[in-house]
C-alpha cells in the first residue's frame, strides 16, 4: 500500500484526501495546511489521519510515498522539487507550475531520480471526456474542424492568477488528451475590470492542419456554462457538463462541398439529420485518476497526465500571458 501526504486542505483537498483515501491501494497517512481552521475541519472528517501545519513534516516523513502538492500555483514548484529530491512521486494540483522553466526542471529532476509525476487533469478521468475521445479516436465525427469551448460563471476571483491561468487549464488539458495534433500557436485579449487581474479573456489557438480552436473564460458572467462543440466533417458533437442525463449529444449535421470546374460552380448543400446521445459512464472522475496513479506508480508506466502533459499547458498558459502583454498579439508555441 502506497502512503499519501497531503498538502493544503482548502477548497479541493479534502476530494484529494477522501478519495486517495478510498482506493484500495492508497492511505492518506498525512495532512498539511498552515491555517489551523482547515486543520480542525480534516480532523473532524479524519479524526485517524495525522494533521500538521508544517509541510516539511510531508516531504521528510520516512513513511510517506506519495506528496500530493493541493496549494496555490506560486507554490507549486518549491514544494513540488523537495517532494521530488527526497524520493517522493508527485500528484500536483493545476496547472502544473507557474512557468515553462520551473516544470521542465521538475521533469528533469523526475526522471534523474525514476519518480512519477501526475498533474491533475480531473476532467480527462470523466466519462464524457472519455467518450469524446472514443468517438474522435473512431472517427464518427471525421477530421476535425473547430473546437469551441465556453467556462463562465459569476466568481471565484482569484488573487495571484488571472481568470485564464485559473480556469483555461481545465479546458487546455481535455483539449490536449481529445486531439492528437499539437497546437503550433495561440493568442489571447481580455480586460481586468476589477483588479489588475483579467477577469474576462478570449483565446484562440491555431493547429498546422487548418483546425482552430477558441476558448471564452469569464469570472463576470451572470449564469454559468460549461459547453464544448467539437465540429468536424462528417459529424458535430456538444458536451454540455451541467447536464444531468445528456451530457453528450451528437448531430448528424454538416456542409457538404462540391466544387466543379471554376469557384463559381462551388456546390454548397447543408446535411441535417438524426441527434443522439450517446450512453456516458457515470464514474466518479477523481476516484478514477487516483486509482490509475497508484497503478502507474506499481507498474512503473507513465500516467497520461505526467509532467510533459502539464508542462504543454503551462506552456500555453504562459503564451496567453505574452500576448495579452502585447494586445492579442499570436504566439508561437
Amino acid at each position: 500500500m502506497l502512503n499519501v501526504g497531503v498538502i493544503g486542505y482548502g477548497y479541493w483537498g479534502p476530494n484529494i484526501v477522501r478519495n486517495f483515501n478510498s482506493i484500495e491501494a492508497t492511505r492518506v497517512h498525512l495532512i498539511c495546511d498552515g491555517n489551523q481552521h482547515a486543520l480542525n475541519r480534516a480532523q473532524k472528517a479524519h479524526p485517524h489521519i495525522n494533521t500538521t501545519t508544517t509541510w516539511q513534516d510531508v516531504i521528510s516523513s520516512p513513511d510517506i510515498d506519495i506528496v500530493a502538492v493541493i496549494t496555490p500555483v506560486s507554490t507549486h514548484f518549491e514544494l513540488a522539487k523537495k517532494a521530488l529530491e527526497n524520493g517522493k512521486h508527485i500528484f500536483v494540483e493545476k496547472p502544473f507550475t507557474a512557468t515553462v522553466a520551473q516544470a521542465e526542471e521538475l521533469i528533469e529532476l523526475a526522471e534523474k531520480k525514476n519518480l512519477k509525476i501526475m498533474v491533475d487533469h480531473t476532467f480527462i478521468f470523466t466519462g464524457a471526456v472519455r467518450k469524446m475521445k472514443q468517438l474522435i479516436a473512431d472517427a464518427i465525427l471525421g477530421d476535425l474542424y473547430y473546437y469551441d469551448s465556453v467556462r463562465v460563471n459569476l466568481g471565484l476571483f482569484q488573487k495571484d492568477v488571472n481568470v485564464i491561468w485559473d480556469l483555461a487549464p481545465h479546458d487546455f488539458s481535455i483539449m490536449d488528451y481529445l486531439i492528437e495534433e499539437r497546437p503550433v500557436a495561440i493568442s489571447a485579449s481580455g480586460k481586468a475590470h476589477l483588479n489588475e487581474m483579467e477577469d474576462t479573456a478570449y483565446i484562440t489557438v491555431h493547429f498546422a492542419n487548418n483546425m482552430i480552436a477558441h476558448f471564452n473564460v469569464n469570472w463576470l458572467s451572470p449564469v454559468k456554462l460549461r459547453t464544448t462543440l467539437v465540429g468536424g466533417e462528417k459529424k458535430m458533437l456538444v458536451w454540455n457538463d451541467l447536464e444531468a442525463d445528456e451530457k453528450l449529444k451528437i448531430y448528424d449535421k454538416g456542409v457538404d462541398v462540391k466544387n466543379k470546374e471554376g469557384v463559381y460552380n462551388l456546390l454548397v448543400s447543408y446535411r441535417s439529420g438524426d441527434m443522439w446521445a450517446p450512453k456516458v459512464q457515470q464514474i466518479e472522475a477523481l476516484k478514477m485518476e487516483a486509482e490509475y496513479f497508484a497503478n502507474c506508480i506499481v507498474n512503473g508506466e507513465t500516467p497520461i497526465n505526467d509532467g510533459h502533459a502539464g508542462l504543454r499547458i503551462v506552456k500555453m498558459l504562459e503564451s496567453c500571458n505574452e500576448s495579452l502583454k502585447d494586445s492579442g498579439r499570436m504566439v508561437y508555441l
